[in-house]
C-alpha cells in the first residue's frame, strides 16, 4: 500500500502534491491535538514529550479519560498545549460544550483566555472548524461563546464560578511561588476552593485535567493522590522528570534529558546547582520534599555533605583511614513495587559514617545479586547486614553460590525485625542529628536519599531508610579506623650531599648517633671498620 501511494504521488505535479499534503495536514489537525498544534502554532518545534502529552489530552477529548494529572518541569510547553491549544481544539470538536480554565491568578487567566480567543479567530482555525466560530458579542478575554452555544470561561484560583458549568475543567499551575507552597493556609485554601467551587461546576460525565509543576508534597496534586490511595477518584497520571529516572514513561535511559534541544543535561545541572536540591527535586523531578522532614530533618543532610572523590583520594593516600561496611534491603519484584537497595559506608577514627556508594533499582533478583557482588568486590567490606526473612531464605543460597563463583568473601550478618520501622531507625536518627552521618554531594545518590529520608515514615518508598536502619543496628559491632599519624621526621637523615658529609664527620668524631641505616653508612651499633682478620 505504501509503495502504491508513493507511485501515485510520484506521478502528480507539484501543485497537486501540495494540495494532497495540505489535505492530510488539515485532516490530522481536525483529529488530534498534536496535529492541531502543528497546524495552528507557527514555529512549533515539537519534541517527543509534546506528542506524549497531546496523546494523553486526546484521550480526554474523546472521553476515554475523565481524570488526567500531568506533572512536569517549568518551561517545557505544558501551558501552551493544555491551556491555550486544548480549549480551542476541544471547542472546535465540541462547539456546544462548555470549558472552564483556572490558574493561580486572574491576570494570568486573562492571558490564557485572550490567546484562546485569538486562536479561534484565526483563519487556520475556522477553516478546520467552520461551525465553531465565535459569536459576534465575544469581546471579553476571560469569557466568550461560540455561535452555537458553547462557552469558554477562565478565572483565577479562589474566584467564584456561580452560574458556570464545564464539560471540560482545566487547572493549570494552582501555585505560583515557594511562599504560597509553604503556606498550609494557602494550600488549604486551594484545596477547599477545588472541592466546594470548581468541582461543583462539572457537568455529568465531564472531564478534569490538572496540569502543574509540583511544589510541595501536600499541594493539590499530592492531596488528590492521597485521596486516590484512600479509595477516592482514580487519576491517570503522566509524570515527566527533567532528568529520567527508572520506569520513565517515555522509555528514556536514566539520566537522559526530557528536552535535550532546549535543556541538555549540562544546562539542567547548572539549574540544579543554582536552585538547590529541594527546588530541583520538586519543580524539575516532580518529587517534592517536605520542608523539614518528620523523622529525618532536611538540614541534617544538607549541612553534612562531602566530596566523595576528594575523600577517596585522602583515603588512598593514607590520610583518611576508614573501615568499610555494607547493608542491603532486598526486594524480589521487578518493574514496580519495592526497590532493592545496597548501601556501602566508611567509618573513620572519630566514628563518623560516610555514605560511599549506593545501588538502588526495581529489578530481577539476578540483577541485584550481581550488583551486590560487584560492590563486595569493589569495597571489600568487613561485614554486610541483611534483613532476615523469607526473601533471604529464598535467595540466600543463590547469593552464596555467586560469591563462591566470583571468589568473593564477606561476613554477612542476618538481622531480625523485632520492632516497627521508625523504632528500628532510631539509632540512625540519633547519629544524623549529631552530624555523625555524612552524605555525598553527588546528586545521583543524594536526591533519592533526601527524597526518601525526608518523607519517612509517610512516604511511598522507604527502602533506603531500611538499609540505613540495618547499618544502625550493626553500629555496636563496628570498629573505628585508626587515627592518621604523620610519619616522624628523622633529623639524622641527610637530604643533601653537604648534610651527609657533615653527618659523616660528626659520626667519626663521636658527635652523632645513628638511629637507622643510611646509604653508605653502617647500621646502628656496627663499627665503621671491619676488625682485622686473624691470621692463623
Amino acid at each position: 500500500m505504501a509503495k502504491e501511494a508513493k507511485d501515485i504521488i510520484a506521478g502528480l505535479d507539484d501543485n497537486t502534491v501540495e494540495a494532497v499534503l495540505e489535505l492530510y495536514r488539515r485532516r490530522r489537525a481536525m483529529t488530534s491535538l498534536f496535529g492541531f498544534t502543528c497546524h495552528t502554532l507557527n514555529g512549533f518545534q515539537p519534541a517527543p514529550h509534546h506528542k506524549l502529552i497531546c496523546d494523553a489530552l486526546d484521550r480526554v477529548v474523546s472521553g476515554k479519560t475523565r481524570r488526567l494529572m500531568i506533572t512536569m518541569p517549568p518551561r517545557h510547553g505544558k501551558s501552551e498545549l493544555a491551556s491555550r491549544r486544548l480549549p480551542a481544539y476541544f471547542l472546535g470538536r465540541h462547539p456546544r460544550k462548555q470549558v472552564i480554565c483556572a490558574t493561580y491568578n486572574s491576570d494570568f487567566a486573562m492571558d490564557f483566555g485572550r490567546e484562546v480567543r485569538n486562536i479561534m479567530s484565526e483563519e487556520s482555525f475556522t477553516d478546520l472548524f467552520p461551525t465553531s466560530v465565535l459569536s459576534a458579542d465575544s469581546k471579553s478575554a476571560n469569557r466568550f461563546n461560540t455561535a452555537v452555544g458553547g462557552t469558554y470561561y477562565t478565572t483565577g484560583i479562589g474566584a467564584g464560578l456561580t452560574g458556570r458549568g464545564a464539560h471540560l475543567g482545566i487547572i493549570d499551575d494552582p501555585i505560583k511561588s515557594r511562599e504560597e507552597a509553604d503556606s498550609k493556609h494557602y494550600r488549604d485554601r486551594i484545596y477547599n476552593w477545588y472541592r466546594s467551587v470548581f468541582y461543583t461546576r462539572l457537568m455529568p460525565k465531564s472531564s478534569l485535567i490538572l496540569i502543574l509543576t509540583r511544589w510541595h508534597d501536600d499541594d493539590l496534586a499530592g492531596r488528590l493522590l492521597m485521596e486516590q490511595r484512600n479509595g477516592g477518584e482514580e487519576w491517570e497520571q503522566l509524570s515527566l522528570k527533567a532528568v529520567a529516572g527508572g520506569n520513565d514513561p517515555m522509555g528514556r535511559s536514566e539520566g537522559e534529558s526530557l528536552w535535550p534541544a532546549w535543556y541538555p543535561t549540562t544546562e539542567l545541572q547548572n539549574i540544579r546547582n543554582v536552585i538547590g536540591p529541594r527546588e530541583w527535586s520538586a519543580l524539575y523531578q516532580q518529587e517534592p520534599i517536605e520542608d523539614e522532614g518528620a523523622y529525618f530533618k532536611r538540614e541534617w543532610i544538607e549541612d553534612n555533605l562531602f566530596n566523595r572523590v576528594q575523600l577517596m583520594k585522602e583515603h588512598k593516600a593514607g590520610l583518611k583511614p576508614m573501615y568499610f561496611y555494607g547493608a542491603s534491603d532486598y526486594a524480589v519484584t521487578a518493574e514496580g513495587g519495592d526497590y532493592t537497595v545496597h548501601l556501602v559506608i566508611g567509618v573513620d577514627s572519630d566514628d563518623t559514617i560516610y555514605i560511599l556508594d549506593m545501588w538502588r533499582s526495581q529489578t530481577e533478583t539476578i540483577d541485584w545479586v550481581e550488583a551486590f557482588c560487584g560492590l563486595v568486590e569493589k569495597w571489600k567490606p568487613a561485614r554486610w547486614g541483611e534483613e532476615a526473612g523469607q526473601i533471604l531464605k529464598s535467595v540466600g543460597p543463590f547469593i552464596d553460590r555467586r560469591m563462591k563463583e566470583r571468589n568473593l568473601y564477606c561476613y554477612r550478618v542476618q538481622l531480625s525485625s523485632a520492632a516497627d520501622k521508625p523504632t528500628r531507625a532510631r539509632s540512625v536518627q540519633a547519629r544524623m542529628s549529631m552530624g555523625k552521618i555524612r552524605f555525598p554531594d553527588d546528586s545521583q545518590m543524594l536526591d533519592p536519599m533526601m527524597f526518601e529520608l525526608c518523607r519517612f515514615p509517610a512516604g511511598t518508598h522507604d527502602d533506603i531508610v531500611d538499609a540505613f536502619s540495618l547499618i544502625g543496628r550493626m553500629l555496636d559491632d563496628f570498629s573505628s579506623a585508626p587515627a592518621y599519624k604523620p610519619p616522624e621526621k628523622d633529623d639524622l637523615y641527610g637530604t643533601t650531599m653537604v648534610e651527609m658529609f657533615k653527618m659523616h664527620q660528626n659520626r667519626r668524631k663521636g658527635r652523632g648517633h645513628l638511629q637507622a641505616p643510611v646509604v653508605g653508612l653502617p647500621p646502628k651499633g656496627v663499627p665503621d671498620t671491619e676488625p682485622a682478620l686473624q691470621e692463623g
